[in-house]
């Protein structure tokens, strides 16, 4: 998936957001010390949500369990009504984001927030779990003809499969797919993450991880299985007031986020096994080479009792002790020493160059 100069794929590093989310508590200047902490982590782009609040819930709508655990009693409506950033609020942060050089994002959750995004130039959408099955509102999204992550938290394969095939009718097939387990915080016997792979292997599109879990280890573990996304949300201080404080992860825990993705990415490497730049004097000095485990004179046959095999491996390697038993010592050849070509007679030239290239 590329969207301008950003890559999102197989071939390129997992791209991680910061999730900021309503962490900002509608308050401009948290939001962009938000805006700071992602940069200084790392990340690759910063992401809040967009909406308003009659657009997207009933004034009497109910609060999620965790809503009502982080924020007390009182209904949807009148918690996110404290959440929203304005228009003004918007265009400051993507201007900020841009001085800072980092990705500016941002999920909407009605269709004048989708306006609103289009109007400051978003590179690509990002869909809440919560609007996987709402596809009056994906198709609106899909025409726009700009790239697409969609979370699937809550829903089935078969849920899935039919967004994807109504976004491909709409003509947008730039699509990736996180999984999600919609519980804030997630426990860990209910992150399934082998869900990823199977989404993976059922759509043949690129997948990543939204992570709700209250440490770092479950993303960690997401890149190394495949992610090429990761969304985690992220706050100044876990104990403000707001319904996924709790649930995100301080600035530090963040930062030690991202270090140890790119680390593991680091590690995977290219998936080709062979002996690195880096094990080549290792390899030399603990591998072992046939050895002398007698005086042999010169003219004397070499038989299996009169070798060893013994460190450093800048020898004959063992694996050709087949080759050297029976052939004749050209030169003395003291107790302990290492067999060398040289040293054994007849047509070793021809039976070993190829060998004594290699080595």
């Amino acid at each position: 998936m590329k969207s301008r100069n950003i890559l999102i794929g197989e071939d390129n590093h997992c791209f991680i957001i910061a999730e900021a989310g309503v962490n900002h508590n509608g308050d401009i200047n948290i939001s962009k010390r938000l805006v700071d902490v992602a940069v200084e982590a790392g990340a690759d782009a910063v992401k809040f949500q967009t909406f308003k609040a009659e657009n997207l819930v009933t004034k009497d709508a109910p609060k999620a369990k965790y809503q009502k655990e982080s924020t007390g009693s009182g209904t949807q409506f009148e918690m996110l009504k404290k959440l929203e950033l304005s228009t003004e609020a918007h265009n400051i942060l993507k201007d900020y984001c841009n001085e800072k050089k980092i990705v500016f994002l941002s999920t909407p959750f009605d269709f004048d927030s989708v306006n609103l995004l289009e109007e400051i130039d978003v590179p690509f959408y990002k869909i809440s779990s919560s609007d996987l099955t709402n596809i009056p509102f994906l198709e609106y999204i899909a025409k726009l003809n700009k790239p697409m992550i969609l979370s699937t938290g809550m829903a089935s394969l078969g849920e899935v499969e039919k967004t994807i095939e109504k976004l491909r009718i709409a003509g947008n097939t730039k699509i990736s797919l996180l999984h999600c387990t919609s519980n804030y915080p997630t426990d860990y016997e209910d992150v399934n993450l082998n869900a990823m792979i199977t989404l993976k292997n059922a759509f043949k599109l690129s997948v990543g991880y939204s992570d709700h879990t209250v440490g770092i280890e479950v993303a960690i573990a997401a890149v190394a299985m495949g992610a090429k996304i990761i969304e985690k949300h992220f706050t100044l201080d876990k104990d403000m007031i707001g319904p996924d404080h709790k649930a995100s992860l301080n600035p530090c825990e963040f930062k030690q986020m991202v270090m140890s993705i790119r680390n593991i990415e680091k590690a995977l490497g290219d998936g080709i096994k062979k002996c690195n730049r880096s094990e080549e004097n290792t390899k030399k000095v603990v591998r072992k080479s046939i050895v002398a485990s007698r005086s042999i004179h010169k003219g004397e046959t070499i038989l299996y009792d009169d070798i060893t095999f013994k460190r450093p491996g800048n020898g004959i390697s063992p694996e050709f002790i087949d080759m050297i038993v029976g052939r004749t010592a050209s030169c003395d050849i003291n107790l302990d020493a290492i067999i060398t070509f040289e040293k054994i007679g007849g047509d070793y030239e021809k039976n070993f160059s190829g060998y004594r290239n290699k080595i």
